[in-house]
């Protein structure tokens, strides 16, 4: 255990030292810290904190997990036999953010003990997204406490606690009592009142997330929804808790870009089957923008349309419809030629405006909430419309017909709603699976070599804690279930 808790400072300390060389070696980057201390310790939290939770979107399990994409040559991710995932990155994010609150503490400065507080709900939030019970209340405290083997926390007692800190940052906020820096606020700028719409949006996000097991979650995000000045949230995506990419080194590139492709190689990733066909069924204008056409029609075996995904877990998929030149990748002129700083859509995105959309269509469907001037049907739209917009196809949907299309059109089922969502968070953190497992929509087809019970619902605990902390590892999984991909964390059940 002392790899994973006693040692996160040396490893902390690294990274630190390690994001200073590269900031040092491009003086002419926006994101990086342009002072010391707090806000040196800010920018790095933020920077590892959108870069990682980007790559994670497109080059891992999430982004296999949500069906976006298939791997025809290393299929690993694609089989979804996952076995132990290390969460050693994420731990080093909370422990630089730790410090960062520490020594914003010590300075007194309430503005950023409200960012720490933000970036503490969002890491250790999809860290038990992913995992289900974890290490919480006794995790990074080998240092005051030498605590060396933390014990797990039910994640229904992490989730209201970090919630809690969401509600605190939004209050703290309302009168900081000193400025965000500016140029350290590599997310906002300094705007203390985007930070305050990030946490109650991510609020939204988290409440609806746990609505099923969580009995207070409506009333707390109607709590939200009926004072905007006390808890104001995203209003457009400008608001949106994002970061763009430089694209001259691979750590600030798209995950995808050519400068980052260790994972994700476009000669063994392609589009899968359930994205393109969705699309296609739709008439979505998105397709044309995400995907390439095959190369060639002729010779197809399977397939003869012009855009062809490939399913997933199947014998041979590389062979798939005839070969490389029958199936479709992602555009490299949208997704890897401008993956960086010349193409502004693709950014490093932590929760945005045309998310929040659905996830208040969502409990408004449900008859769960209210927004004044709004209903269900209204922000569904709303949300589709955002996402044609930011790609820039609403011209080309409108004059399509496309929301009178029979499977566009509002008709009220969950299934239309979350499909609509699926498709606008393509590669927008893990949102596509967590909602999948959470609601079963898309119905996917995971394929006959599939392993386990279909979509994985989590992630294994990393080999080295049953190793080095195994009593509590072992009486974690005795009260959380056995530790495979299929056990259903708290607010699944």
């Amino acid at each position: 255990m002392k790899l994973k808790y006693i040692t996160i400072l040396v490893l902390t300390l690294t990274v630190m030292s390690a994001c200073k060389k590269d900031f040092d070696k491009i003086n002419t980057n926006p994101n990086s810290p342009q002072t010391t201390n707090t806000e040196f310790l800010m920018s790095d939290v933020l920077v590892s904190s959108a870069y990682a939770y980007q790559e994670n979107a497109v080059n891992r399990r999430p982004a296999s997990a949500a069906r976006y994409l298939t791997l025809v040559r290393n299929t690993g991710y694609d089989l979804f036999v996952w076995g132990p995932v290390d969460w050693n990155d994420i731990f080093a994010r909370l422990s630089v953010n730790k410090t960062f609150m520490e020594t914003a503490s010590g300075r007194g400065e309430n503005q950023y003990i409200a960012v720490g507080k933000i970036m503490k709900a969002f890491n250790f939030g999809y860290l038990t997204d992913l995992y289900g019970d974890v290490p919480y209340s006794q995790a990074l405290k080998s240092k005051e406490s030498n605590v060396t083997t933390p014990e797990y926390d039910k994640q229904e007692v992490i989730y209201p606690d970090l919630l809690r800190e969401l509600r605190e940052a939004n209050d703290l906020l309302k009168n900081p009592g000193g400025e965000i820096n500016a140029k350290a606020d590599v997310i906002y700028k300094g705007k203390a009142l985007q930070w305050r719409k990030f946490a109650n949006t991510l609020r939204l996000r988290m409440l609806l997330r746990i609505a099923k097991t969580y009995p207070a979650a409506f009333t707390e995000m109607q709590e939200i929804i009926n004072s905007p000045a006390v808890y104001p949230v995203f209003e457009s995506s400008s608001d949106n808790a994002e970061m763009a990419y430089l694209g001259n080194i691979a750590a600030y590139s798209w995950p995808g870009g050519p400068l980052a492709m260790i994972d994700f190689d476009y000669l063994k990733t392609k589009v899968s089957k359930e994205l393109v066909d969705r699309l296609i069924l739709r008439n979505d204008p998105r397709l044309g923008i995400w995907v390439e056409p095959v190369k060639s029609t002729v010779g197809s075996t399977v397939d003869l349309n012009k855009y062809v995904g490939v399913p997933n877990a199947i014998d041979a998929p590389s062979a798939y419809n005839g070969g490389e030149d029958h199936v479709s990748v992602f555009s490299s002129s949208f997704f890897r030629k401008n993956g960086g700083a010349t193409n502004p859509v693709l950014k490093a995105s932590l929760i945005t405006y045309t998310e929040m959309c659905f996830i208040l269509a969502e409990g408004m469907q449900k008859g769960r909430i209210t927004v004044p001037g709004e209903s269900a049907e209204s922000m569904y739209y709303k949300g589709i419309k955002e996402s044609m917009n930011t790609y820039g196809v609403a011209a080309a949907a409108n004059a399509s017909g496309y929301y009178a299309q029979t499977l566009v059109k509002y008709d009220g089922s969950l299934e239309q709603l979350i499909t609509q969502k699926w498709l606008a968070m393509l590669f927008k953190g893990a949102e596509g699976w967590f909602d999948q497992r959470r609601t079963g929509f898309p119905a996917f087809v995971t394929g006959p070599l599939a392993g386990g019970k279909g979509i994985p619902k989590r992630y294994v605990f990393p080999d080295a804690e049953s190793a080095l902390n195994n009593t509590n590892y072992q009486k974690a999984i005795a009260v959380f279930g056995p530790d495979n991909e299929s056990t259903l964390m708290w607010y699944l059940k």
